[in-house]
């Protein structure tokens, strides 16, 4: 091998290393050590800093705000309360219900980020109801992801439909695939998650927590306890803020224009940038209409998970850009050769898992989507076998360093939802791989039926 093969290796191993050691210290360490990370990569290797992720940052803190905010005026106990109904009569079923929240709202919103407000929702609502907060939130942060492949607004679906439309599949074909692929994938992988873990009653870690009067023991009659007047207004208000930022992430015609291209064509505003500013608008009408002392928001439970969560995603996805940036073109150019040289059948299954080791190296599927479905186009593989074999871009949860798996598990108070203490053994892993095993046979099958 040559020498940069070698250091490719070499960075590799200071990402893993660095997550290794912040997931062992937890909390604000997985940031601390990212950074570490970072420095190593700079100044030992020589790397140029890849780009601080600014806006998923602020998207987070943001959405923190707002959701501390709604929670201070007792919306998030009005909207667990009205959870709690349901969940009483079947109690599992914040296990299939938050993932498919999830799935739907970034199906309409285009990105994953909107999976951040319903976070400490499902967290509560499981916890109140003494349900292993894990098995709702792993699936639902994976099915968050999941909907970038069903969404007619993605970035990644667009990438897909630009390069396959010369193939005959448009997105209407592509969807045709996808979604019943993905619905099945997310079911199966909430079925595994159901029984998955130990009872909170018999979970150490958790048990450790409440006896150190880290966490509360679960509200078991918060459904009936009296709730502030604004506690309804304020939850309405936050669901409405979400409505709105689904309705301009769906219709693009919506969003205002900030200028133009090159072309002299429309540039509108990001549905990142209205996601942040939608959120402290809200906020800001809690805060009027619900009396809300602003002296009471960083007071709540939420706040300072978020912020931790805020602080974590800094250092870790920070230290994944840099590694990304450095090598992307080496990781795509060495597995892309290996693809094209096999044949048709082996090449499907290279398609496969090279498709999935560089969205795992990336954390990015439009990336990894970019990079290599046009060598799976290249070696004659048929356009809807490349729909079918998509699900693989969920590698990007392979290892802990993606934005919502950080956030996810610093919301779970009760340390169930894990980033792991070995890199690979953190909670998304199981949901993931059963949802990618499943999504592929599926879709695959589709793509035979269909093509």
């Amino acid at each position: 091998m040559n020498d940069s093969i070698w250091i490719l290796i070499a960075e590799l191993l200071v990402v893993i290393g660095a997550i290794y050691m912040g997931t062992r210290t937890s909390g604000i360490g997985l940031g601390v050590w990212g950074l570490v990370g970072v420095a190593v990569l700079v100044f030992l290797f020589g790397e140029a800093p890849g780009s601080a992720p600014v806006d998923a940052v602020f998207i987070v803190i943001t959405v923190i705000t707002a959701a501390s905010t709604m929670q201070a005026a007792g919306g998030i106990d009005w909207m667990v309360s009205v959870a709690a109904r349901v969940i009483r009569k079947r109690p599992r079923s914040v296990v299939f219900l938050a993932p498919a929240m999830s799935f739907l709202f970034t199906v309409g919103a285009g990105t994953g980020n909107i999976f951040y407000p319903l976070l400490p929702v499902i967290y509560d609502v499981s916890y109140q109801q003494k349900i292993r907060p894990e098995r709702a939130l792993s699936v639902s942060a994976v099915a968050s992801q999941v909907g970038i492949l069903c969404s007619p607004v993605s970035a990644a679906t667009a990438s897909m439909v630009v390069l396959l439309a010369p193939q005959g599949v448009d997105l209407g074909g592509l969807l045709l695939i996808m979604w019943p692929a993905s619905i099945a994938g997310l079911f199966l992988a909430a079925l595994v998650m159901l029984k998955h873990g130990k009872e909170l009653d018999d979970d150490p870690v958790y048990q450790q927590r409440l006896a150190d009067g880290q966490i509360k023991p679960p509200a078991t009659d918060a459904h009936e306890k009296k709730l502030p007047r604004a506690a309804v207004l304020s939850a309405t208000l936050f669901l409405i803020g979400v409505g709105v930022i689904v309705l301009f992430g769906l219709f693009e015609s919506i969003r205002p224009i900030i200028g133009t291209d090159d072309d002299g064509d429309p540039v509108r505003l990001s549905v990142t940038v209205i996601i942040e500013v939608i959120m402290g608008v809200i906020a800001a009408l809690i805060f009027l209409l619900c009396k809300v002392k602003a002296s009471d928001v960083p007071k709540q439970p939420t706040f300072p998970a978020g912020m931790v969560g805020a602080i974590a995603l800094f250092g870790i996805a920070w230290l994944a850009n840099t590694f990304v940036a450095s090598n992307q073109q080496m990781i795509v150019d060495g597995l892309g050769s290996v693809v094209s040289g096999s044949s048709a059948f082996l090449g499907a299954l290279l398609f496969a898992l090279a498709l999935f080791v560089v969205a795992m190296l990336t954390t990015s599927q439009s990336s990894a989507t970019n990079a290599i479905v046009p060598i799976g186009i290249t070696i004659g593989l048929p356009a809807p076998l490349l729909v079918g074999l998509w699900p693989s871009a969920m590698g990007m949860y392979t290892l802990p360093a993606n934005g919502s798996q950080v956030a996810t598990a610093a919301f779970d108070q009760t340390g169930t939802t894990k980033l792991g203490k070995y890199v690979f053994d953190h909670s998304f892993q199981l949901p993931n791989l059963v949802y990618v095993g499943t999504a592929i046979i599926v879709g695959v099958a589709l793509s035979f039926v269909l093509g």
